[in-house]
């Protein structure tokens, strides 16, 4: 089991910098299949697409990402449809990625392993 599903996510008021590129790339190893990407500001974030047979999977996914989302206090951004869902994740207190965007990831990729 990733180390990062056993820990919560922390609320964040700003005030601290968001993680260098290399924390980010040490972080990285530590998820699946997530991409690290620059915004328009050369901010970063965590993106990953999913696949799924149909409308119904992909929503019963996006649910399930709410749920755990919700319970962790840290919210991605998702798009879905037909057989697709992709989530971005950030934290916008920092402008950039934190330790939260990573639990949050490994915990959204727990989702599909359960």
């Amino acid at each position: 089991m990733n180390e990062l599903v056993k820990k919560k996510c922390v609320p964040c008021e700003g005030g601290l910098p968001a993680l260098d590129i290399s924390e980010i790339h040490k972080y990285q190893k530590k998820v699946d299949g997530w991409d690290v990407k620059p915004n328009d500001k050369k901010n970063y974030y965590l993106e990953k697409s999913f696949k799924f047979k149909n409308f119904k999977e992909s929503q019963d996914f996006v649910n399930n990402v709410g749920n755990v989302s919700e319970t962790e206090g840290h919210h991605p951004d998702i798009t879905f449809g037909w057989g697709y869902v992709k989530i971005n994740i950030s934290t916008h207190a920092v402008e950039g990625l934190s330790e939260n965007d990573f639990i949050l990831a490994a915990k959204i990729d727990e989702i599909l392993n359960v």
